[in-house]
């Protein structure tokens, strides 16, 4: 529990310190060291590359210089060099003739060295495996999308040759940039194939995972920035889940919207405070310490439902623990709100994941009918139950729910709940046509690109 002492409390700290001190020296002898050296400044070859560097890609050091890690005597020769053995191992056109080895992908591996326990929680969340699984893993699910990406967006069905640039282009200029990619390298070791940079979720050759610099954008790598919702809302918004629209439409984005200009960024880790802030951001609510909190890079662990696959149920196993994550959300609610208007709002977001479910379910049971009864294209592409189905799940159902978790009124009913029954109504027409005449419609009567 985190405490503020009064000054009556610190000046009888101070005293007893004090006083322990005089007794604890009366009977040990001073073993400190007579000189305390501190050192400044960077090797040799720390403060070649920043030289090198302030002329060849000046931004880079100018962001560098003003940032934390300059303060800490932190350089490029710290995150980028590599063992001579590395996957990633190779040389800049200013190492050539040393035996430095340096590569310009810098994983959460690296980070790990200063920040072991963000790193460790960080590993355990969504933004890692899981997130880069979503688009790359052919194994599971997932490989759906994968057919997806390649087959469909990539224009495979147009006959572009599987594998190639232009096939993967929908994959790595889109769905990687947010989900992360699996690093493909060339004889020299450095990325190739538009497989780097990637998101959150990035493979690299070594077999580490995690791109910290999606959050903390180098080389700045600003704890202000990854507090602010700006830094999650370059991955969490469009038609599948508006976050950061959600959250601009909600009291607290309009509180953020109207004066977080103002508000105190920089607080140290652990003692970013409601005072500091007005209102929260995804940063306050997910991740950040508050009250008796501590913070965490896990983003699930504070999580009830999982409200972004087919049918939400309450989180388990990889995805976090459910039951948990409502307590731990909660006591993020109550250091602003009483016990009612927090029991009210989990509530309401409860019911509407009910809401939700029964209309997933139904569609569910209309497939497994048509189904039976060989009534399903084989192309789901080309089929319009199949299609809206799509829709009433990774659109107007994600937006529902996601608009009921984080009070944003108009996602959760006309870009939600509205469109729901819209899509819903419509494949039960499919559904009862194509029972009636024991056939598939010639052509898809979905004559959009989705609902919106």
């Amino acid at each position: 529990m985190k405490q503020i002492y009064g000054k009556i409390g610190l000046i009888s700290l101070a005293c007893l310190l004090v006083w322990s001190g005089m007794a604890f020296a009366a009977n040990t002898p001073n073993l400190a060291p007579k000189k305390i050296v501190v050192k400044r400044g960077y090797t040799k070859e720390a403060a070649k590359c920043v030289e090198c560097h302030a002329d060849k890609t000046p931004g880079v050091v100018s962001d560098w210089k003003t940032s934390r890690m300059a303060n800490a005597g932190v350089s490029c020769y710290d995150c980028h060099v590599v063992e001579a053995s590395s996957l990633m191992a190779s040389q800049c056109s200013g190492l050539k003739g040393t035996d430095i080895m340096i590569s310009p992908m810098v994983s959460s591996k690296t980070c790990s060295r200063c920040h072991p326990s963000e790193v460790d929680e960080f590993l355990k969340s969504a933004h890692a495996d899981l997130s880069r699984d979503a688009v790359y893993d052919e194994e599971k699910a997932a490989g759906k999308l994968v057919g997806l990406q390649l087959q469909h967006e990539g224009a495979g069905f147009l006959g572009v040759e599987p594998g190639s640039l232009v096939n993967e282009a929908s994959r790595t200029s889109g769905c990687a940039v947010c989900h992360g990619s699996v690093v493909e390298v060339g004889p020299d070791n450095k990325p190739i194939k538009s497989t780097w940079p990637g998101g959150v979720g990035t493979l690299y050759p070594d077999g580490s995972v995690g791109n910290c610099t999606v959050c903390h954008t180098r080389h700045g790598f600003s704890i202000a920035e990854a507090r602010k919702p700006e830094a999650c809302a370059s991955c969490h918004l469009g038609p599948d889940h508006p976050n950061i629209e959600i959250y601009h439409e909600s009291k607290h984005g309009q509180i953020f919207l109207t004066d977080g200009e103002d508000w105190e960024w920089e607080s140290a880790t652990g003692t970013w405070q409601p005072g500091d802030y007005r209102a929260p951001t995804c940063a306050v609510c997910h991740m950040s310490g508050i009250g008796e909190l501590e913070t965490t890079h896990n983003v699930a662990d504070r999580l009830k439902w999982d409200l972004m696959h087919k049918r939400s149920e309450i989180r388990s196993g990889a995805r976090g623990d459910g039951e948990k994550g409502d307590k731990l959300m909660r006591k993020v609610c109550i250091n602003c709100h009483g016990p009612s208007h927090t029991d009210n709002t989990r509530q309401m977001l409860d019911s509407a994941v009910a809401l939700y479910n029964t209309y997933w379910d139904g569609a569910v049971e209309m497939k497994k009918e048509l189904a039976a009864k060989g009534l399903l294209g084989e192309d789901p592409w080309r089929d319009g139950f199949q299609e809206l189905m799509y829709y009433l799940w990774h659109h107007t159902g994600r937006r529902a729910r996601h608009g009921a978790a984080m009070n944003g009124p108009d996602y959760a009913h006309w870009h939600g709940f509205f469109q729901m029954f819209q899509v819903y109504k419509d494949m039960e027409g499919i559904y009862n046509w194509r029972l009636e005449n024991n056939k598939i419609e010639e052509l898809s009567t979905v004559m959009s690109t989705g609902p919106e």
